[in-house]
């Protein structure tokens, strides 16, 4: 049976909130790994089997049904799904959470929410 190690990615190409995610996940005795395009977070995802993936939805070009499509077909188990984005495009929070995604949360609410909420979006999933 497969070990799913307690890493996350972080699909993002913004450099303040790759630091600041990564940051937190430090500082909680926690590693997530940034993907800066579609192709390496599926790659990552193939060689690591994440338990959980960050999801940067003004990431250019991300579409995330497709995105969700691939990592169903890349991961033999599905890691978390945690997506922010834009509160003002109240279209594309949406689309994450019909697509799938399991936390979808305005950036704002991202920020305010990640010191606490980290450990627990990476934490095994329950048996």
């Amino acid at each position: 049976m497969e070990s799913r190690e307690r890493l996350g990615l972080l699909l993002t190409d913004d450099m303040i909130y790759s630091s600041r995610i990564t940051g937190t996940a430090q500082a909680l005795g926690l590693k997530v790994s940034v993907a800066k395009s579609v192709n390496d977070v599926t790659a990552q995802a193939r060689e690591h089997l994440p338990i959980c993936i960050i999801i940067d939805l003004s990431h250019p070009g991300l579409q995330v049904p497709e995105l969700i499509r691939e990592l169903r077909d890349t991961c033999s188990s599905m890691p978390r799904l945690v997506a922010y984005g834009s509160h003002v495009d109240a279209a594309t929070l949406r689309a994450a959470r019909e697509a799938g995604c399991d936390v979808v949360l305005p950036r704002s609410q991202f920020v305010e929410k990640l010191p606490q909420e980290l450990a627990r979006w990476m934490a095994a999933p329950e048996t």
